[in-house]
């Protein structure tokens, strides 16, 4: 791997480890802050807000980074995020609020639309899928890092001071948004790094063939579930052990061994992809993600099924990422690939939004989260039929 991607790919992945590992310590402050507002809803409806702005914002994003390069979108998007978390401790209900909408605008410019296209215009075909996975294996480790992390904190300091920590931490991304800087690489007779002549196609031209496209919709629809089902266990999953009388530490162990396993997980992913059929690979990812949380819903719970079944999902957790940038390179080229992933990450961020807020509905209706176990084992199973039909061929040309 040449030294310059080399530097592109650890950067984008340390900024990701913050961005993401953070965004999944997000839901070990659910208690503390049901607490504080009175109920769960609240706290759901700022990590939804986050998920969906994060998702409308990507596409933006990653139009700015395909024109300007990615370094400056990361570096606001780091300054956002740390303003997001500081509004969550200052601004009462409003703030929380505003806090998950400027995190979510700030996962935008920071999170895998802007960073694993930038990898994905550098990487030769031949490496590509290995090049996504090991930034991708960033969110991963930053996941894996972050939770005790914030679990450190939090009983440290208290969830309010643990924030303005987290505030602080966040900036390390202006810094490293130094090493993703640089204009979108072309070669000197218009080609892309793939060799495919995509000069002469319009961001326009992408935008609206992208939306014309049955595969499009396919992914997107897919990756909605993926989005459904990451959101709802981040948000979710600590509060649901602690529900079945689990100590407050289990919770925490659970998405640290989701992040242990991902590092795994993300870069296994990214290599099956460069041997086999993308669309095929995530097909198998989601009925794995179903097979899993039915054992949630049948199997008796101990801290130590808790943790396998925590490791089984994170063997599948971000391994969806690098398969499903790589497919949106394969179909529509790599010229704007952080805009067109950026809108098919839509898909994903509204499913986040809804598995956030409807699990916290969820529980204030029925008291129990078995309808959202439910509902994620059957879209898990919806999500392999819809990868089965894409089409893993080039889509637009020039």
């Amino acid at each position: 791997m040449a030294l310059r991607l080399l530097i592109l790919v650890l950067c984008a992945g340390s900024i990701m480890g913050i961005a993401i590992g953070f965004r999944q310590g997000l839901g070990l402050y659910l208690p503390f802050l049901s607490d504080e507002f009175g109920g769960r809803e609240t706290f759901a409806l700022a990590m939804g807000l986050m998920n969906l702005c994060w998702g409308l914002g990507a596409p933006i994003a990653g139009a700015i980074a395909d024109r300007y390069g990615p370094g400056r979108v990361a570096a606001a998007g780091g300054l956002a995020y740390a303003l997001g978390l500081w509004l969550m401790v200052i601004g009462g209900a409003d703030g929380l609020l505003a806090g998950g909408v400027l995190i979510g605008l700030g996962l935008s410019g920071s999170g895998f639309t802007v960073l694993l296209g930038a990898v994905g215009r550098a990487a030769p075909p031949e490496q590509r899928g290995k090049a996504l996975g090991l930034a991708a294996m960033g969110g991963s480790l930053g996941q894996f890092l972050a939770l005790p992390y914030v679990h450190f904190l939090i009983d440290g300091t208290g969830w309010q001071t643990s924030l303005l920590i987290l505030a602080a931490s966040a900036l390390l991304i202006v810094p490293l948004a130094l090493g993703t800087a640089g204009r979108p690489a072309e070669s000197p007779d218009g080609q892309s790094l793939d060799g495919q002549t995509e000069s002469g196609q319009s961001m326009g031209d992408a935008f609206s063939q992208g939306l014309a496209s049955r595969d499009f919709w396919l992914l997107n629809s897919g990756f909605f579930v993926c989005g459904f089902h990451l959101a709802f266990v981040a948000i979710h999953l600590p509060a649901y052990l602690s529900d079945r009388g689990f100590e407050h530490w289990l919770g925490a162990a659970a998405l640290t061994v989701i992040g242990f396993a991902n590092i795994i997980g993300s870069y296994v992913c990214g290599a099956l992809g460069d041997r086999y059929m993308k669309k095929n690979v995530l097909a198998v990812l989601y009925l794995i993600r179903a097979a899993v949380f039915a054992g949630f819903l049948i199997l008796p719970m101990t801290p130590a099924m808790v943790l396998v079944l925590a490791g089984l999902l994170g063997l599948t957790w971000l391994g969806t990422v690098p398969l499903t940038s790589g497919l949106v390179g394969t179909i529509f080229g790599i010229r704007y690939m952080s805009m067109m992933f950026g809108l098919v990450f839509v898909g994903h961020q509204i499913g986040s939004f809804l598995g956030a807020w409807i699990g916290g509905v969820a529980f204030d209706v029925f008291q129990s989260y078995d309808v959202m176990w439910q509902l994620s084992v059957a879209l898990g199973v919806l999500s392999a039929v819809l990868h089965w039909p894409i089409r893993e061929v080039r889509l637009l040309s020039a």
